[in-house]
């Protein structure tokens, strides 16, 4: 109980990572359209009258829009992946795999709470779904989290993980197999995931999309206790319209 605490303590410290902005043209489309529609508004003519409030309401939408959509990248994601992770109980001995970890939001989140085990990440490091994405980022963000020795990173697809399998106690992705473009490609990932974890260990999928998809592969699999819930309102990229929904599943323990 002590050593739970200790860990759980450390992990809501404050950040000292620069983690980017997840798919950055969108909030920069969101709040040029708002500043946009807000500049006609202002300049219509009389002839223009009923279509300025309608151009006032929706440019204040579109900036409202950016403005949840860089909370959620740039706070409210760490505040729901901190609970997700408290959730796990870790005892700080595990193998952890983050699937397109990008600059490491998860990936460090999830060190912080080891002390003799480690944390995978694995990417392709594409700057349009992580702004400044890249390996050297990620690690040098690890650096300033103090915990650069409890990680390893490898540039690889996460339909083709480079694992053995029954590998990790634990396997987590964030906002990343929605961009595998295709539903073979992400059955594959999600089979993967199965794969390389070990018998009794727990999987955590948060994303934008798919996730029925998601629920219907890890039941097909064999995996227990598969649930899917909403992240809340913290993780809402743009409004409730885009929300992000939480899968999860146990994997069976050999008999």
């Amino acid at each position: 109980m002590i050593l739970t605490f200790r860990f759980s303590t450390r992990s809501s410290a404050r950040r000292q990572g620069k983690y980017g902005v997840d798919a950055p043209y969108v909030p920069a489309l969101y709040g040029a359209a708002g500043v946009g529609l807000l500049a006609w508004a202002s300049l219509v003519t009389v002839d223009s009258r009923t279509a300025a409030p309608w151009a006032l309401f929706f440019g204040c939408v579109a900036l409202l829009a950016a403005g949840l959509y860089m909370y959620a990248t740039k706070r409210g994601k760490f505040v729901v992946w901190e609970k997700l992770l408290d959730e796990l109980a870790l005892n700080g001995d595990e193998n952890i795999l983050d699937l397109g970890c990008g600059r490491g939001a998860v990936l460090l989140a999830a060190a912080r709470r080891l002390h003799e085990g480690r944390a995978y990440g694995v990417d392709l490091w594409r700057t349009q779904d992580q702004s400044g994405n890249g390996p050297t980022v990620t690690k040098g963000n690890a650096q300033a989290e103090g915990v650069l020795g409890r990680i390893a990173l490898h540039t690889a697809d996460m339909t083709q993980l480079p694992f053995e399998s029954d590998r990790f106690d634990v396997v987590v992705s964030s906002l990343a197999i929605h961009n595998v473009s295709d539903a073979v490609g992400r059955t594959a990932a999600i089979e993967e995931a199965v794969r390389v974890l070990k018998p009794g260990g727990r999987l955590i999928v948060a994303d934008l999309r798919n996730t029925h998809q998601y629920q219907a592969d890890l039941q097909r699999l064999g995996l227990r206790n598969v649930t899917r819930r909403g992240a809340g309102a913290q993780m809402w990229w743009s409004g409730p319209w885009v929300r992000t929904t939480v899968v999860s599943g146990t994997k069976p323990s050999r008999r």
